[in-house]
This record gives structure tokens, C-alpha cells and sequence, in this order.
């Protein structure tokens, strides 16, 4: 503990490190300053029904990622998500599109095309997603929380054009926070809106056990316990990597390579056990709306049936799929983002070589196979944190409480703190140099 607050004490010691933190924390409180501003137009008062639809179901995951933003019908209901979908379609389609691919490797000037292509497709997601969450409002509310009427065109344009300067101005914040603030913005964005569920969720948990007197305090003791197991464990599973060895030769005087008894400078290459992050969750998600979509078209009982199987994120044959799914796009997405090729040939270029394998195509196939196999149990053990809500759902704690049990919430939460985490600790080594070779420099001025 007493390490702990030496180390906060080091933050605000650094100028640099410090208004960074205070311009990050200053941004996100203006996001969620903006996610209880309602559009206007509606009565607020009279959101009580769209609040009851997103305490379960579909509308809960999309309301936890907004941080309650879409169930308040505010200006940041969309929240960021269109941007987060504008970015997936660019990256999958930069395997397909030759010209994405060279923007790909054209360094700093391609990413910057990359990032205006991924604005454009934000703005066109979200004037298509905008109509159809006002048609939601219509379907939920009642009428006369219609100040100017639903039918009226000054308030649909009004709407729909506010929504989609919501999730621009949230994106652009994001943006400016990850290039004058701390972590990756739009990262924190998402965090920031999970995390403002998370008291209410505790409240009504604790209000279920020990208020109503189902199972008490101990009960909630537990849970907590469980709870905190699971985060200890999404952890390990981020953190997780397999360590490959690489040895480089190393060059005499004459200017050829020379491997030496020790083998030379040892490195690794660590391959990470979930190298997909939260991506296969979210993919999976995306496809999962779908069938609930296009059965709901249908008035038969069978499609009412699929439609409710859909519906029901905590329902038995959903987890299966989703399960399934996940384990699929893990291995999906690892082959597409982890390049074995261009690493087995960078090492080879750099006259690095894995003891034992030849380098060039046998690297190549070394690597691919050990992906393979350790992106089997991270698959697994993702696909059992997504489900772990379901599971939890099912010993009657309450579903607020219990998506915070797993599922893309719980990972994005892990993922964003260790990234944030490490970009302090990071500016905190680097002042930690620069006061060593400041002590250097005066030892060597009093000698």
C-alpha cells in the first residue's frame, strides 16, 4: 500500500504526466455530462419505458456501452459505437481492398487517409443507425413524450442530425484524448460508460440481498469474491503470452555474422494468448442480432421462436451459439492480424533465427502452428468469460449485476486499464532515467 502511494505521489510530480491525466479526466467528464442530456423534443420524464426495455436483453448490452446514454434518448445515445463498427468494416475490408492495403503500409500519411475513410463510414453508419433508434423511441415511449410530435419533420431531421453530431464530437473527443490526454480515448470513452453503470448494478444487487433478505450479506460477500476472481483471471488472459526464442548472430570485426558459444543476443517474440483482444466478442455480438432481426419480420411461430431464442442474452441455446461464434472469430481474427509471414521474414532480414527451425517458409510455419495452438485455450477461455454472465444469471443474481461478470464489458475494462496502466508506468521510467543520468552528469562534474 505504502509502494502504491509513493507511485501517486510520482504521477503528480510530473508536470507532463499530470495535465495529461487532468486533460483526460476533464474530456470524459464532458462525455458524461452529455450522456444526460436529452434530445430535444422529448419529455424525459416520460423515458421510464425505455429505461424497463434496456434492463434486459439486447437494449442492456448497447445501453451498458453507452453508459445508460441510450436509454435516456440523449444527445450521445448512439455513443461511440458507430465509430467502433466504421472501424471494424475498414480493417476487414483493408484484406480485400488492394488500395486500403497500401495505405496499410504507407507509414504515418496512410494511417491518416485510414482515419478520414473511418470518419466518412462513421458519419454514413450513423445517419442509417439514427432514423432506427428514433423509430425505437416510437415504439417504446409514449406518444406524448413527443413534445413536437413523432410524425413532425422538423423533429425527426433535428434528431437524427444531433445524434449524428453526437458521435462525431464523441469520436473527436477520443481522438484528442489519446493525443494530448493519457490511454487510448476511445477506449476510455467506452470504459467510462461501462463503469457508470456499475454502482447502480451494485445497488440494486446488494438492495436484492441483504434489503429483501435473499440471501444476505454473506451471499453478497461472495459474489463480490467471484467477481474479483473473474477480473484476476480476464488479467491473465490478456497479460498471457508464449515466449518464442530468437537468437541473432553476431557480427565479428571483419563484417560477417558469427553465432558464439552463448548464441549470440538473445531475444523473444511473445505470442499472445488471446492476441484478438475483445474483437471475436464484438464480432459475434454483431451476428447475433441478426437472426433475432429477420425472424422478428416474420409473424409465423417458428420465426417468434427464433426470434425470442435471440433475444434472450442469458437463454441457453444464445450462449451456445455465441460460444461457438466466438471460438470461430478468435481464430478468424488472429489469422488476419498476426502476420507469421512478414515476422518470419523481418527476422530473417534482421539475421535473427529461432534455434532449430530454418528461417524463411519453416519460421513461417513454426510460428502459424504455435498461434494455432495457443489460440485454442485462449479461444476457450474466452468464450467461457462471455458466457460466465448467463451462468451467473442463473443463480439468481441479477442481470444489471451480472454483466459485469464477463462478456465485452468486463475484457474492454481490463484491456483499457493495463493499457493506461503501462502508459503511466511508462512516463514514470522515463523520469526515473533522466534523474539517474542527471546524477551521473553531476558525479561527473564534482570528480
Amino acid at each position: 500500500m505504502k509502494k502504491f502511494i509513493e507511485s501517486i505521489k510520482s504521477v503528480w510530480k510530473i508536470e507532463e504526466l499530470k495535465n495529461r491525466i487532468v486533460f483526460t479526466l476533464g474530456l470524459l467528464l464532458v462525455y458524461r455530462f452529455g450522456a444526460h442530456v436529452t434530445l430535444p423534443g422529448i419529455d424525459a420524464n416520460q423515458l421510464a419505458n425505455l429505461a424497463g426495455q434496456t434492463d434486459q436483453g439486447l437494449g442492456s448490452i448497447l445501453d451498458m456501452f453507452t453508459g445508460g446514454a441510450f436509454s435516456k434518448a440523449s444527445v450521445f445515445a448512439l455513443g461511440i459505437m458507430p465509430y467502433i463498427s466504421a472501424s471494424i468494416v475498414v480493417q476487414l475490408m483493408g484484406i480485400a481492398i488492394p488500395y486500403l492495403q497500401k495505405l496499410q503500409k504507407d507509414g504515418e500519411s496512410g494511417r491518416k487517409k485510414l482515419n478520414q475513410i473511418t470518419r466518412w463510414l462513421t458519419i454514413g453508419i450513423t445517419l442509417l443507425q439514427g432514423p432506427g433508434y428514433i423509430y425505437n423511441l416510437y415504439q417504446t415511449i409514449p406518444s406524448s413524450a413527443f413534445l413536437l410530435g413523432f410524425d413532425s419533420f422538423a423533429f425527426l431531421f433535428s434528431s437524427v442530425l444531433i445524434l449524428t453530431t453526437g458521435t462525431i464530437f464523441a469520436m473527436w473527443l477520443g481522438e484528442k484524448i489519446t493525443d494530448k490526454g493519457i490511454g487510448n480515448g476511445i477506449s476510455l470513452l467506452i470504459m467510462v460508460g461501462i463503469l457508470a453503470r456499475l454502482p447502480q448494478a451494485l445497488i440494486q444487487e446488494f438492495s436484492s440481498r441483504v434489503t429483501n433478505n435473499n440471501g444476505g450479506p454473506m451471499l453478497l460477500v461472495f459474489e463480490i469474491i467471484i467477481w474479483l476472481l473473474v477480473i484476476i483471471a480476464c488479467v491473465l488472459l490478456v497479460m498471457a503470452v508464449r515466449k518464442i526464442p530468437v537468437q541473432y548472430a553476431r557480427r565479428t570485426t571483419t563484417g560477417d555474422f558469427e553465432q558464439d558459444a552463448n548464441g549470440g543476443n538473445r531475444q523473444w517474440i511473445p505470442l499472445k494468448l488471446n492476441a484478438s483482444g475483445v474483437m471475436p466478442i464484438i464480432f459475434a455480438q454483431a451476428i447475433m442480432f441478426i437472426p433475432g432481426v429477420v425472424a422478428g419480420l416474420s409473424k409465423s411461430d417458428v420465426s417468434q421462436s427464433i426470434a425470442g431464442t435471440f433475444s434472450n442474452i442469458f437463454g441457453l441455446w444464445y450462449n451456445v451459439v455465441f460460444a461457438l461464434l466466438i471460438i470461430i472469430f478468435t481464430y478468424f481474427y488472429t489469422a488476419i492480424t498476426v502476420p507469421t509471414n512478414k515476422m518470419a521474414d523481418d527476422l530473417k532480414r534482421s539475421g535473427g533465427f529461432i534455434p532449430g527451425v530454418k528461417p524463411g517458409v519453416e519460421t513461417s510455419d513454426y510460428l502459424d502452428r504455435i498461434m494455432s495452438l495457443i489460440t485454442f485455450p485462449g479461444s476457450l477461455f474466452l468464450a467461457l468469460i462471455a458466457v460466465f454472465p448467463a451462468i451467473v444469471v442463473s443463480m439468481d443474481v441479477q442481470q444489471s449485476w451480472a454483466m459485469f461478470y464477463g462478456g465485452t464489458s468486463l475484457i474492454i475494462m481490463v484491456g483499457v486499464a493495463i493499457d493506461t496502466i503501462q502508459q503511466i508506468n511508462t512516463y514514470l521510467l522515463n523520469q526515473h532515467y533522466d534523474s539517474l543520468m542527471k546524477s551521473g552528469k553531476n558525479r561527473k562534474a564534482v570528480a
